[in-house]
């Protein structure tokens, strides 16, 4: 029987649509975020960053960078863990909800944590199904620059502003991986739209590879300093939600890399 100082689901699942937000070096009990949802679910800011951090304890990629968290995720965690990597939108989704549930009785609307980014929530306009699609890309560019601490993983560049959380399988191709930050890459706006038009791929081993059409001698120094150059480099990998190979082999063989 649950004692009553347990998690609730609830809670582990508005926690966890925090987790998605934050950076790995912010999962911290002076974080405005975590202290905002302690209020919310009436929990200590230390006991909401053990938490994000025990989430942190279940993800192979903080693990292979030797942060193995404290390692005490509960038994409702790790079910949660299993079922986010078995239908990533549907279990998103769900934290969203409960998150924004607990926002509305302390007076938060619904897509408050992004509205700098869509401004029709800041303004206060009914959220249509238009502006849902818009807060959920939202989310997903969120999720992914904080895994990638707002950095290209190809060219290193690190202004938020020329950043793109670039879809690896289309969102229109994918309805269970629109949210899944193994699912994107943050890249440059150039890159971006390179990676878009087939003109460069990220293999499943992590490395670049140009389109022959940006291998000519004679392309102009621009082209060759920004984007040829990294044909065969690796890319930087995030902290965590590495990259999915399969996602990446789908690209790769959409443009006949492979």
């Amino acid at each position: 029987m649950p004692r009553p100082t347990d998690w609730t689901r609830e809670q582990t699942l508005a926690a966890l649509h925090v987790y998605f937000q934050l950076p790995f070096g912010q999962l911290h009990q002076r974080n405005p975020l975590i202290r905002q949802l302690s209020g919310w679910i009436g929990r200590t800011p230390g006991s909401v960053a053990l938490k994000l951090v025990n989430f942190a304890s279940l993800d192979p990629q903080v693990l292979a960078s030797g942060r193995a968290g404290m390692s005490n995720a509960s038994q409702l965690d790790k079910t949660i863990w299993i079922e986010l990597n078995s239908n990533w939108d549907l279990v998103a989704d769900e934290a969203a909800y409960t998150y924004e549930h607990y926002g509305s009785q302390h007076g938060i609307v619904p897509g408050a944590d992004v509205a700098e980014e869509v401004p029709e929530i800041e303004e206060g306009k009914i959220v249509t199904a238009l502006v849902k699609v818009r807060v959920n890309q939202a989310r997903f560019r969120r999720a992914v620059l904080a895994s990638y601490n707002g950095c290209c993983c190809v060219s290193g560049l690190a202004i938020p502003q020329l950043l793109i959380a670039s879809h690896i399988v289309p969102w229109s191709m994918d309805t269970k991986n629109r949210l899944n930050p193994q699912n994107g890459l943050c890249l440059s706006a150039l890159h971006d739209k390179a990676y878009d038009i087939g003109l460069i791929t990220v293999l499943p081993d992590f490395t670049v590879c140009v389109s022959k059409r940006l291998q000519d001698v004679d392309l102009d120094e621009f082209t060759k300093l920004t984007l040829s150059k990294y044909h065969g480099q690796r890319i930087a990998l995030p902290e965590r939600f590495r990259p999915n190979p399969s996602f990446l082999e789908a690209h790769a063989s959409r443009f006949e890399f492979v």
